[in-house]
């Protein structure tokens, strides 16, 4: 099959160019031309490359005369006698199921309604009951059957153990399981409970509660 016309290659879309060059580089355009059977280059012209042309602009610039004046470099943190820390995580910036339990003296005052309303939105599925011998949390499973309610109040003694903070467990009904924790010695909740309710809650159940049924 026969090849006819003339093909136009421009350089200038291969060449690298880098973008803060003071004097663009000048690249030759060629001109294909088939003669003889062969195709041939030809000198056409010469012209400079744009850099922004082909790479845009990358939002890299020379600070302006004013901002120069202003020393607004001065006010940027990173000085080179600028001292570096790594700091270890404190215990409020860890989760509560990351915490430990500690020791609670009868003296200590329990946790006021506002930070446990606070510390509520960090335990799921838990809910503060306000009794008469003070605040409380509780937390409701519905399960598959019995065997399921027995299954998980193990799982939660096997947690809850390694604390020495036990919560009150009930067996409602053959297929509901309730907790309450608090601290009696101090008439409401420490830390101690919702610490205990966050590692109760990553306790797997998803093997105990009723299968949801699929209908095709």
């Amino acid at each position: 099959m026969a090849i006819t016309g003339n093909l136009n290659f421009n350089l200038n879309l291969v060449l690298p160019v880098a973008r803060h060059m003071a004097c663009p580089p000048r690249v030759p355009s060629f001109l294909f031309t088939r003669g003889r059977g062969a195709w041939s280059p030809s000198l056409l012209v010469t012209r400079a490359i744009d850099a922004n042309e082909f790479l845009g602009d990358f939002g890299a610039r020379d600070p302006f005369p004013a901002e120069l004046e202003s020393s607004f470099g001065d006010k940027v943190l990173g000085y080179g006698n600028t001292e570096h820390k790594i700091l270890i995580p404190t215990i409020t910036a860890l989760g509560l199921s990351q915490q430990e339990c500690a020791p609670v003296s009868s003296a200590q005052p329990p946790i006021s309604l506002d930070d446990a309303q606070t510390l509520i939105r960090k335990v799921v599925g838990w809910r503060l009951v306000n009794e008469e011998n003070g605040l409380k949390i509780q937390c409701l499973w519905k399960l598959r059957d019995f065997k399921c309610g027995v299954e998980l109040i193990n799982r939660i003694s096997k947690v809850v153990e390694a604390e020495g903070h036990f919560p009150n467990i009930y067996l409602e009904q053959p297929n509901q399981v309730r907790a309450e924790l608090w601290t009696a010695s101090i008439g409401g909740l420490s830390m101690n409970d919702f610490i205990v309710a966050a590692k109760i809650d990553q306790i797997k159940t998803s093997d105990l509660v009723p299968r949801k049924r699929v209908w095709a």
